[in-house]
């Protein structure tokens, strides 16, 4: 046994027990720490006080002090009275900050009723979609000010960021909604072909083909496209600018973010989601068009004829007159869940995957507020 070694010479006082320690108690001599204090529980049989005098101790780490403060509760656990005396100043800071404390059962989980777990998860979903409702409005009213502030100075308009964006948006987005558009007016008219063929009223098809897609299935479809393509796509553009602190360089520049990044997107969606809406209106026509001519022996002309006369230009107009509003909803949407992303890879997906879930659900819950509107002024 070397010098530094930690050592324990163990008195005994009548009903008092003394160890005197000595030696390095760090952990480059954590086997010979353990048998110390191994020894000095050996040694306590029959002992109702236990004095550890450390001021013999040349060093003391942590694992050290751990020790020691562990013996000690284990002796006061077994029902002796252990104390430590001579420790110098740093030794008992040391003694102090490791605390030891026993291992405890951890107790059971309360028992909690499923009706009040759920009813809690209702209310915060409640008070989620307050919050978020409120985040909207205020993003918005920012939106606002910054149009008025273009307004008074047209300069700082960005024409070119604005017929990019629309070249995202309307453009390239045309094809898609174009494809999806015809294939839903192809379905429509076959569905409907196939029920009203048992009353003898294949030519309603027209009316119901023209109607439906005209007033809802167009501006519906191509809103929910144009949510899930671009709205998405502005999100992680904007998420992505966040976590590269480019938002915030344009801030340090003296730029207005809502001004460089969230106008020219907001204003391009409103410009080409109408264009979208008149274009899936053709389509879902057409596509209802062909298939009455291929399974109801209906022709185009006379389809064209029926059309005419069952459609009217409110009929036309009141899917276009959606289509600005939903657009606002999913350019606002989208921008403001973009510029909430955080740092990590994390948020940018959940803001991506937010941002497209509020947008569709809002396009819905405008169309149902426009379609109770329209039906009370009998439009």
């Amino acid at each position: 046994m070397t010098v530094d070694e930690p050592q324990a010479e163990i008195e005994r006082r009548g009903n008092e027990l003394r160890a005197v320690l000595s030696g390095v108690w760090t952990s480059a001599h954590a086997g010979p720490v353990e048998q110390a204090a191994a020894a000095i529980m050996q040694e306590k049989q029959g002992a109702g006080q236990v004095i550890f005098d450390l001021s013999g101790i040349a060093s003391l780490d942590t694992l050290g002090a751990w020790v020691l403060d562990r013996t000690r509760h284990q002796i006061g656990e077994l029902g002796a009275h252990a104390d430590f005396v001579g420790a110098r100043p740093e030794h008992r800071v040391l003694l102090d900050e490791v605390a030891y404390r026993g291992f405890q059962e951890t107790p059971p989980p309360p028992r909690r009723s499923g009706i009040i777990d759920f009813l809690a998860q209702v209310g915060e979903s409640v008070v989620q979609a307050g919050r978020d409702l409120v985040k909207g409005v205020s993003f918005l009213g920012e939106v606002v000010a910054a149009i008025f502030r273009g307004c008074l100075h047209p300069a700082r308009f960005r024409l070119t960021s604005v017929v990019h964006h629309m070249d995202m948006v309307g453009f390239r987005g045309a094809p898609i909604v174009v494809l999806i558009s015809f294939l839903v007016g192809c379905i429509v008219a076959q569905q409907g072909l196939f029920q009203l063929q048992r009353f003898g009223a294949q030519a309603f098809v027209v009316n119901l083909v023209g109607i439906l897609t005209l007033r809802e299935l167009c501006v519906l479809l191509t809103s929910i496209m144009v949510a899930g393509r671009s709205g998405s796509a502005f999100t992680a553009e904007l998420g992505s600018m966040k976590m590269r602190e480019e938002v915030d360089a344009l801030r340090v520049m003296g730029l207005d973010p809502i001004e460089v990044l969230v106008l020219p997107r907001i204003f391009a969606i409103i410009i080409s989601l109408p264009l979208l809406t008149f274009i899936s209106a053709m389509a879902g026509l057409f596509g209802g068009g062909l298939v009455s001519w291929l399974y109801g022996g209906i022709p185009p002309e006379i389809f064209l004829v029926r059309l005419q006369q069952a459609v009217g230009m409110s009929t036309f107009l009141v899917g276009l007159i959606k289509a600005p509003f939903m657009a606002l909803v999913i350019g606002v949407i989208a921008t403001q869940e973009g510029l909430e992303v955080q740092g990590s890879a994390e948020s940018l997906g959940r803001q991506v995957t937010s941002s497209v879930v509020k947008s569709i659900f809002m396009v819905i819950v405008v169309d149902g507020l426009f379609a109770m509107f329209f039906a009370a002024i009998n439009y």
